[in-house]
């Protein structure tokens, strides 16, 4: 899959209509007529933008309803701050002590010969904590454990206490690496991920260590995750064109939120199964209907949609979260199918942990031709905006105390040319083997005019 830097602008403002104006003008420029969903975090003015360009977007699936995708990251960052701002006796004297030392160089000499006379291997030092990022927490206390040696005045407790709240904010910080991810689809995962998020919150809400902090998260996460109807269909269809999920795991995934929102226990286990079954059912009847939309685009003809299937592996129960919720009735099948009730109503694939999406529908293009070009649009979304803001990033080491004068559109040259000439499987924090081509003002200006063209190339290619 690949990821490439196509825009770097100026937004004269924050407004809402500034926003807008300037990613309408961004998918004119360069001919975009299919634009399915946009990727941005949580803000107000983002989804106020975000209304201004669906009405100026025809086509787009239930009137753009689904069009705004939230970053999954930026979502797992506030149910996290939640949790944080309750004060744990423990981690603020650590955050206090680490300050402490970190305040003078002599402090800061003082601790190292500390860690020498204990002997402490660890090679890394206290990290510094960013009061706006939660992950910096995860690291200050991670480098303070690995030296715990060093801090004489702290109990063997103290930093038992330490441990259980990494191990704790750990599962997040790998949902954030995970979802931040460019180089590969990972759209298809999203509920399998929530659920985990959701899982590992209840599993914490009774322990006394965590009951003060876990409730004010899980309030957070059910703004965003708690009721299958605030969340995208594009997401749900990425898991039934997931051929290791399908309608099974949907149905897990919609029972799971049931149960959840079900405290007070109006719903019996029957009332929930057969609301979950419903959903599956109105999510299925949904990607119909948007299938049917690739199939009129489509020249296939008829009786190319009647290929006889071939056997797939069933379902197993390898992996403890996953595999063991593959265990329920596939649903029927009827004797006119289309090309993508076939699909559906093949069972999940077996679960294999080296298992690559795009390889499978490859493998199976020639089946579901159809349906494969409508999962390849799909799975390409974005669920997290990380990517994009690693940009910025890059940005500061084009504009320089030294290259402040640089013009707005010499700037996205820059950083446009720099993104396109890695590799995109590379990290994308790995710039150091292009910048001294960057470094080069000359060479932006031939830059420019190149993407000039390209944008004129995509425009006629599209028209």
């Amino acid at each position: 899959m690949h990821k490439r830097v196509v825009n770097f602008r100026k937004v004269d403002t924050h407004k809402a209509e500034d926003m807008a104006r300037e990613l309408l003008i961004f998918i004119n420029e360069w001919g975009m007529k299919n634009v399915m969903t946009m990727t941005v975090d949580n803000a107000k003015t983002n989804d106020a933008a975000i209304n201004i360009i669906v009405k100026e977007l025809p086509g787009i699936y239930e009137n753009g309803k689904h069009f705004h995708i939230r970053c999954m990251a930026h979502i797992i960052n506030l149910v996290v701050k939640m949790g944080l701002k309750h004060e744990v006796y423990h981690v603020k004297n650590l955050q206090d002590a680490v300050k402490y030392i970190r305040a003078s160089p002599q402090r800061i000499k003082t601790f190292k010969q500390a860690m020498k006379d204990a002997a402490v291997e660890s090679q890394r030092f206290l990290c510094g904590e960013t009061p706006t990022r939660w992950n910096s927490t995860f690291e200050l206390l991670r480098s303070a454990y690995d030296v715990k040696d060093a801090f004489l005045e702290y109990s063997h407790q103290d930093f038992e206490m330490i441990k259980k709240m990494m191990e704790f904010l750990e599962k997040f910080k790998k949902k954030t690496e995970k979802v931040s991810c460019s180089t590969k689809p990972i759209f298809h995962t999203y509920t399998r991920e929530i659920l985990h998020i959701e899982q590992h919150l209840r599993k914490h809400e009774t322990n006394p260590d965590f009951m003060f902090m876990v409730p004010d998260m899980k309030d957070k996460y059910d703004k965003y995750w708690g009721d299958y109807d605030t969340i995208s269909d594009y997401v749900f269809f990425a898991t039934l064109l997931d051929p290791q999920c399908k309608s099974k795991f949907m149905k897990v995934v919609f029972t799971q939120m049931l149960k959840a929102k079900n405290k007070d226990k109006k719903m019996s286990a029957d009332e929930i199964e057969s609301k979950a079954r419903e959903k599956v059912i109105d999510i299925e009847c949904k990607l119909d209907k948007f299938f049917k939309t690739y199939l009129e685009r489509s020249n296939m003809t008829s009786s190319s949609q009647q290929e006889t299937p071939e056997e797939v592996v069933n379902f197993d129960d390898e992996n403890e979260f996953f595999g063991s919720y593959m265990t329920s009735g596939s649903f029927p099948s009827t004797s006119s199918e289309s090309q993508l009730q076939r699909y559906l109503n093949e069972d999940p694939i077996g679960f294999d942990k080296g298992y690559d999406i795009l390889t499978w529908w490859k493998n199976n293009a020639v089946r579901f031709p159809i349906v494969a070009r409508m999962a390849r649009d799909i799975l390409g979304m974005q669920i997290s905006t990380v990517a994009s803001e690693s940009t910025f990033s890059n940005g500061r080491r084009v504009i320089t105390d030294y290259r402040t004068n640089l013009s707005v559109v010499i700037v996205e040259a820059l950083i446009c040319t720099q993104d396109w000439l890695r590799k995109s499987s590379l990290p994308i924090y790995d710039y150091d083997e292009v910048y001294n081509v960057l470094a080069d003002d000359d060479l932006a200006i031939d830059i420019v005019d190149a993407i000039h063209n390209l944008k004129l190339t995509g425009k006629r290619s599209e028209n």
